[in-house]
C-alpha cells in the first residue's frame, strides 16, 4: 500500500533549473520609486489646494495676460442666487445660465429662469462638480451666469471716428470723453458710464493696465448705459491723451487743487476729454503734466474730496449746461 504524504508536507519538484528572462524583468523589480508628496498627486485634496493657491498668487503678481489693444476681455462668471437675479434684472449681457441638476427652487431661481426665457438666454443643467470647477469652488448656490467678453474699442480710433463725424456735421455736440486714471472700482466705472450717457458723452477711456474693466458689477451700475456709451482701451494713457490733443481735443484734469474753477471753464464748448484720478491718489504725475488745464470743483472746505464718479457727474453737468447756452 502506497504511503500517503503527511498533511502539510510539500512535495519537491523534479523539474530542473528554469531559463532566465535575460534581464527583461529587471525593470519590474526596480519598483516605482519614492511615494510622491500629497500635493503632487492629482487625486489628492492637497493637489487641488496647491493649484488654487498658485493661481491666486499669479493673479496678484500680474500673471494674467493683458487684453488686446482692440479686442475682448475674458468672460466672467456671476455666481450666487442674489447676484445672478440682480444681473439679469439689470439686463447685463449673458451667454448662458447654468442651473444645478435638481436645484431647490425658490423665488430667485424662478425669476432667473423666467428672465432667461424672455431674453432667449440658453439654460443648461449642470452637476454640482461641474459648477464647482467653473467657479473655482466659489459659492454658487446652484446658479451661475456666464457673461460674454466685453468688446473694447481702441481709444484713438474712437476719438478719430468721433472727430470726423463732428467735422462733417453728423453729430451736433462737440466730442466729449472721460478718461480714468488709476480707478479700480467697477462701480465707479459703471456710474461714470451712466453719467456720460446722461450728458451726451461719446466714450469712456480706461488704461490697459492697473485699471478697472467692464465686469458684471460695472454693467449693473451703469443701468444699461454701457450699451449706448462705448468703453475704449488705451495701451498707454499718457500717449493716448497726447494723441487726443493732436486731434484737437482739449485734455482737462480734475483735481481739488486745480488752477481753473469749474464754473469758469472756458473750454466747455470745445472737444474735451475729462481725466479723473482715484479718490486717494488723484491724477498721476505724467497725466497731470500733459493736461491742458487742471480743473477744480468748488466744494465746502470741510469736505476733503469727492468720489470719482460724483466728480465726473458734476463736471459733465456743468459742461452740458454751458454748451446749452
Amino acid at each position: 500500500m502506497a504511503n500517503k504524504p503527511r498533511p502539510g508536507a510539500v512535495r519537491k519538484s523534479k523539474k530542473g533549473p528554469t531559463t532566465g528572462t535575460g534581464g527583461h524583468g529587471r525593470k519590474a523589480l526596480e519598483g516605482k520609486g519614492p511615494t510622491p508628496k500629497a500635493e503632487d498627486r492629482p487625486y489628492h485634496k492637497a493637489y487641488r489646494t496647491k493649484q488654487l493657491s498658485e493661481r491666486s498668487a499669479a493673479k496678484h503678481q500680474g500673471g494674467q495676460r493683458p487684453a488686446a489693444r482692440r479686442g475682448k476681455t475674458a468672460g466672467e462668471m456671476v455666481t450666487g442666487r442674489n447676484s445672478v437675479v440682480e444681473a439679469l434684472r439689470a439686463e447685463v449681457p449673458a451667454k448662458v445660465l447654468h442651473v444645478a441638476v435638481r436645484i431647490e427652487m425658490d423665488d430667485r431661481v424662478k425669476e432667473s429662469l423666467k428672465i432667461a426665457a424672455e431674453r432667449g438666454i440658453p439654460v443648461l443643467e449642470s452637476h454640482k462638480t461641474e459648477l464647482d470647477r467653473m467657479t473655482e469652488d466659489a459659492v454658487h448656490q446652484g446658479l451661475v451666469l456666464q457673461i460674454p467678453p466685453y468688446e473694447y474699442q481702441d481709444a484713438l480710433e474712437l476719438a478719430e471716428e468721433t472727430m470726423a463725424k463732428f467735422k462733417k456735421g453728423y453729430i451736433n455736440n462737440a466730442p466729449l470723453f472721460v478718461a480714468l486714471d488709476g480707478i479700480t472700482d467697477p462701480r465707479n466705472l459703471g456710474a461714470i458710464i451712466r453719467s456720460a450717457s446722461a450728458f451726451s458723452g461719446h466714450g469712456v477711456v480706461v488704461p490697459e493696465r492697473r485699471s478697472v474693466g467692464m465686469t458684471a458689477s460695472a454693467w449693473k451700475t451703469s443701468a444699461g448705459a454701457a450699451v449706448r456709451v462705448p468703453v475704449a482701451k488705451a495701451s498707454n494713457l499718457t500717449n493716448t491723451l497726447k494723441a487726443f490733443q493732436q486731434l484737437g481735443i482739449f485734455v482737462l484734469g480734475l483735481d481739488g487743487e486745480g488752477d481753473v474753477s469749474l464754473p469758469d471753464l472756458s473750454l466747455a464748448t470745445e472737444p474735451v476729454c475729462l481725466v479723473v484720478g482715484s479718490e486717494g491718489k488723484g491724477l498721476s504725475r505724467l497725466v497731470r503734466e500733459n493736461c491742458d488745464q487742471i480743473v477744480s470743483i468748488p466744494i465746502d472746505s470741510a469736505m476733503e474730496s469727492l468720489n470719482a464718479s460724483m466728480a465726473v457727474g458734476i463736471s459733465l453737468y456743468e459742461i452740458s449746461r454751458q454748451r446749452a447756452r
